[in-house]
């Protein structure tokens, strides 16, 4: 099954998750576990790294999300891919906001972080976020999708319900022109 047809699917599945349906959660689990590994990736810095690896945020972003299903709201098929992105961001902040006990108990700051370890400075991914913050949910999803999943219009125009590739890139293009004024 390919990505397109792994989002068209989850708002059934979903459905299906929030009636209790244990064979439903494990098939979400199955689509968008490998694909959360894929996007957490070298997101938690070595230094933020206690027992915490990725793998571990990424299996605690499901659980939550699993566990708060009633509680999601899904307008589009993207909407729960940028849900679990959400969460994982949170867990990785959290992770990174930690005292470190192999930095003498100090809190993290992000000089702490080895410059090799990631082109895009702290400040930079602070930027990032609140520009994402600002804009409406569908854009945010349109550009998530994009930029961060690395879907492709096609895949974006199922997602988002936009009637083709096309529609979906020219979407994506204003949403990223609109992100454009908020970053300073």
């Amino acid at each position: 099954m390919d990505q397109t047809q792994q989002l068209m699917s989850t708002a059934n599945l979903l459905r299906r998750v929030n009636g209790g349906d244990a064979i439903a959660k494990e098939r979400l689990v199955a689509i968008y576990l490998p694909i959360l590994m894929r996007w957490g990736k070298g997101r938690l810095p070595m230094t933020a790294r206690s027992m915490a690896e990725t793998q571990d945020l990424v299996q605690m972003t499901l659980i939550r999300a699993l566990d708060n299903i009633g509680e999601f709201e899904s307008y589009r098929e993207g909407a729960f891919l940028a849900y679990l992105r959400k969460i994982l961001m949170n867990l990785i902040y959290n992770e990174i906001r930690r005292p470190q006990s192999r930095l003498g108990g100090a809190e993290f700051k992000p000089e702490n972080i080895p410059a090799d370890e990631s082109p895009i400075t702290q400040d930079q991914m602070i930027q990032y976020e609140k520009a994402l913050a600002k804009l409406k949910d569908a854009d945010r999803e349109g550009i998530i999708l994009r930029l961060e999943f690395g879907l492709s219009y096609g895949e974006i125009a199922a997602a988002m319900r936009k009637p083709s590739a096309n529609a979906a890139r020219m979407f994506v293009s204003r949403a990223l022109a609109n992100f454009a004024t908020y970053i300073a």
